[in-house]
């Protein structure tokens, strides 16, 4: 019997953490084969899932379906449609260059790798379940790893040899923010399975019920904004956004690569699969106020990111305020726009995967990520300064990466819906500009320091392989969008023409 392609995915890194379990904590070089292993599975799994899925019969393949709780309607249902499809690969390419960047890890090695394989079990689970419990369990079991992952492997956020937050407030303030919004979209969750009267949890039969019954408009506008906003924080939509770049700034590098690159996705595909999917109308209502608060996303989020000295911070802002845009596609609830904004979730994953990666190499080589101590790196690290250079193109949007390609379908497909919002995105390309090529001149360029004299570029092949990788994907997406943008249109189309058809009244 062979094994459903989903749950090779979801279990390789399951199980890889409980082997991990059964091993020595000394024994540092197999615990590291094991997570590579485990993560290595799922990226060959998710590549053919996504090179297979079918967008000329689009709907979710790949599915697997096991009853669980019958009285309840709960049943392990996973699979995938060309939304998750698209954010499953960018997952498992985050977690197995992670990997590969985490052999920096050299104290409690064996517990640290339990709790990144578990997150990214949990981060799998978000995005293969079709089930409304599972999706939830998964949630939360992505969330709980963050804490023990920032609070024992992080670091401070020190500006000028000064602590500016401890990690263990980060920890604490992520965890706190998170839990808050994950309660408020379960009481959402909770409300509508009460209220369709279906009596299951499975996301395809509530699908089928609410398009033959749907649920009144003012019901839906009032349990929309629940789920919304609740999964909004993790998204990070304005103003819940403050523990994200903090969270950022203390994690350790590859947990940081995770939480830019796919945990914050983890929000916006809630709101895309969930609160659309299931609350049409409450979209028609909601979605404008969410168009405004995506500007306040992009705008605001860049000009605190010109402010910081922190090179975590920098690009921690920077994915708050590139999050803006995928909101704004979001909001827009036109396909061109929603194809843009699940294409940026992608291609904006790769793209600070790779600039929190390279920060990490820096701050490994340096021990400073405070950017007026840096300069001149470009003398010691050409390599390292090539692949800043180049995520710095990438966040700026210039043509070639995944980013330009993206941000360009959400201003197309958004002009007519909300021309405002999208003349203020294209100002924050300008500001996105600003930020990067201040922080490759402030890294790499300029006079040699003498500080600096013995730091080490990534020379082995090993130590090259996670940015090239990186490197790669975004250029793929970027100069061949059409394999990826047919998938993820085949999943988008039908949930703004179910938008679209939904009564703007009672």
């Amino acid at each position: 019997m062979t094994l459903p392609l989903p749950l090779l995915i979801l279990l390789s890194p399951l199980c890889a953490a409980l082997a991990l379990c059964l091993i020595r904590a000394d024994h540092h070089a197999r615990i590291r084969r094991i997570a590579l292993a485990g993560t290595a599975i799922p990226l060959v799994g998710a590549w053919f899932v996504t090179a297979t899925y079918d967008p000329a019969v689009a709907g979710y393949q790949h599915e697997l379906f096991v009853p669980w709780i019958r009285a309840l309607g709960i049943g392990f249902h996973v699979g995938v449609d060309g939304i998750s499809a698209a954010l499953v690969l960018l997952h498992a390419i985050c977690a197995f260059t992670g990997v590969l960047i985490s052999y920096a890890i050299t104290e409690r090695v064996k517990e640290y790798y339990v709790f990144y394989l578990l997150l990214i079990t949990g981060v799998f689970g978000v995005f293969l379940s079709l089930d409304l419990f599972f999706f939830y369990f998964f949630y939360e079991m992505a969330v709980i790893p963050m804490y023990p992952l920032i609070g024992m492997w992080g670091s401070d956020v020190t500006e000028g040899g000064v602590v500016r937050f401890s990690k263990e407030y980060a920890a604490m303030k992520l965890t706190i923010y998170l839990t808050l919004g994950a309660v408020v979209a379960l009481t959402g969750l909770l409300w509508l399975y009460a209220s369709t009267g279906a009596g299951t949890f499975d996301l395809v039969a509530l699908q089928r019920h609410l398009a033959s019954q749907p649920l009144s408009p003012s019901l839906q506008r009032t349990i929309f904004p629940l789920l919304a906003l609740g999964f909004g924080v993790i998204a990070p939509l304005w103003p819940f956004h403050s523990w994200s770049p903090i969270g950022h700034a203390a994690a350790p590098s590859a947990v940081s690569m995770l939480h830019a690159g796919v945990l914050m996705k983890l929000g916006s595909y809630a709101i895309i699969r969930l609160a659309m999917g299931l609350l049409p109308a409450g979209a028609q209502m909601w979605m404008p106020w969410i168009a405004g608060l995506s500007v306040m996303n992009i705008l605001y989020g860049g000009f605190v990111a010109m402010a910081q000295k922190d090179l975590k911070l920098i690009i921690g802002y920077s994915s708050s305020s590139h999050m803006g845009y995928v909101l704004l596609g979001i909001a827009c609830l036109t396909p061109l726009a929603l194809d843009g904004a699940v294409l940026l979730m992608f291609a904006h994953g790769i793209m600070t995967a790779l600039a929190f990666a390279l920060v990490g190499h820096i701050y490994d080589q340096t021990h400073t990520r405070y950017l007026p101590e840096l300069g001149g790196l470009a003398h010691q690290m050409p390599f390292i300064a090539t692949c800043g250079v180049i995520a710095a193109m990438a966040s700026s949007g210039l043509p070639g990466f995944g980013n330009f390609v993206a941000e360009l379908l959400v201003f197309l497909g958004g002009w007519d819906a909300h021309r405002l919002p999208v003349i203020c995105g294209v100002f924050g390309v300008v500001i996105t500009a600003v930020y990067m090529l201040r922080f490759v001149r402030g890294v790499f360029f300029g006079p040699s320091k003498a500080a600096f004299a013995r730091v080490s570029d990534a020379r082995t092949p090993l130590a090259r392989a996670p940015y090239l990788i990186l490197i790669v994907a975004l250029l793929i997406v970027g100069c061949w969008p059409s394999p990826l943008l047919r998938r993820i249109d085949a999943g988008s189309r039908p949930l703004i023409e179910q938008v679209a058809s939904a009564l703007p009244r009672e």
